[in-house]
């Protein structure tokens, strides 16, 4: 099968299923694939399977169709949701699957999707799932290094979309998640007129978590030398770093607790700027063209940072103005790795590294650039 032919053999109409669970990050930075897929072939109609709780960054996306749970639940529950999900993929007739995602549920939902052409990438597991499977993208684009972001988009033009500059991620705001958001914006005393700063001092590891002290003073530096309001936002079971922040403060803090995903966009594409450590709520400020600062430790900022990256040119990318970017990262041969410990030093030095002079540099050229 001549890979590169493949979506251009498409019929007018056809349908692609793409999936790709989780999480916010790697959702986000797959939203420029599926826009280079429907600039080319609006034709196209393409299907996204996502978890539930990761849906509403998908939401009024003008390049997906529709969005399709996996199946969701405990025990026996959850067997028959995966059933009756491969049976409703299966009944839609899709004439491609792209699996981006590699574990066992995608493989599962890509093997009984019914696709005459399921592909996936080299290193994955269940190899004879696929008809097709994408090489090492580095080698084919004749890259050093690539983003998640050109990553994924390279696993289409390997089947045959024209390649071209990767373009900027893209979310979308629903009217109710903007009207939730101004609901909570007032419950929590703020203003239509009052500027604020969405300040995420949460991660997933140490390794990648700022110390809350250190949040407590960029909020301060945020108000009383920008004139904006530092909200903390948080996921489940994160309150504790916001104690911490609020200690270090030394007084309460604008905390934004339990919003969703449609909710959060909300709040961000209302900020006047981002700022916090590398993780999901930063490639959804991104996504939102707000000035985005995002401190790293022990991932990679060439994989993982804001896209399009800070130094991108116009010519790599015509979007990049739109929101200004500032990674903010000191240098250790150790990185990347893991993340979940530190394997080097007794304390994560990556991160631990990093001053506020570092950073409120990086904020000042953010709001400068935006």
């Amino acid at each position: 099968m001549d890979a590169g032919s493949i979506l251009p053999a498409l019929p007018a109409g056809a349908r692609i299923l793409v999936v790709r669970l989780r999480s916010i990050g790697d959702i986000i930075l797959l939203t420029p694939a599926l826009r280079l897929l429907k600039e080319w072939r609006p034709d196209l109609r393409i299907s996204v399977v996502v978890e539930p709780r990761f849906r509403e960054l998908l939401e009024d996306n003008p390049d997906v169709e529709e969005i399709l749970d996996p199946g969701t639940g405990r025990g026996w529950k959850k067997t028959r949701a995966r059933l009756a999900a491969a049976s409703a993929i299966r009944q839609r007739k899709f004439s491609l699957c792209v699996n981006l995602h590699g574990g066992p549920t995608s493989v599962f939902l890509t093997r009984w999707s019914g696709a005459p052409c399921k592909v996936g990438f080299h290193h994955y597991r269940s190899r004879r799932t696929y008809q097709v499977l994408v090489p090492d993208a580095k080698v084919f684009l004749g890259q050093s290094t690539l983003h998640t972001a050109e990553l994924q988009a390279a696993a289409f033009f390997y089947l045959g979309l024209p390649r071209r500059n990767v373009p900027r991620a893209r979310l979308f705001v629903p009217v109710r998640h903007v009207a939730a958001w101004e609901k909570k914006r007032a419950s929590l005393g703020i203003t239509d007129r009052q500027e604020y700063a969405l300040v995420q001092p949460t991660a997933l590891y140490a390794t990648k978590q700022w110390a809350p002290k250190n949040f407590a003073r960029v909020g301060a530096y945020l108000e009383r030398e920008k004139g904006l309001l530092p909200i903390y936002p948080c996921g489940p079971g994160e309150s504790g770093v916001l104690d911490a922040v609020e200690h270090a403060c030394g007084s309460a803090i604008h905390r934004l607790e339990g919003a969703g995903l449609g909710e959060f966009s909300a709040a961000l594409a209302g900020a006047r700027i981002f700022v916090g450590n590398d993780s999901g709520p930063a490639h959804m400020a991104r996504a939102l063209a707000r000035p985005t600062v995002v401190i790293f430790g022990s991932s990679s900022s060439v994989i993982w940072g804001p896209w399009p990256p800070p130094e991108a040119s116009e010519g790599e990318c015509r979007e990049q103005a739109a929101g200004a970017a500032q990674v903010v990262q000191n240098s250790y041969d150790c990185n990347p790795c893991p993340g979940d410990r530190c394997y080097r030093f007794e304390q994560p030095e990556c991160i631990l590294s990093i001053k506020f002079e570092q950073v409120r540099a990086a904020i000042e050229a953010a709001l400068k650039g935006d």
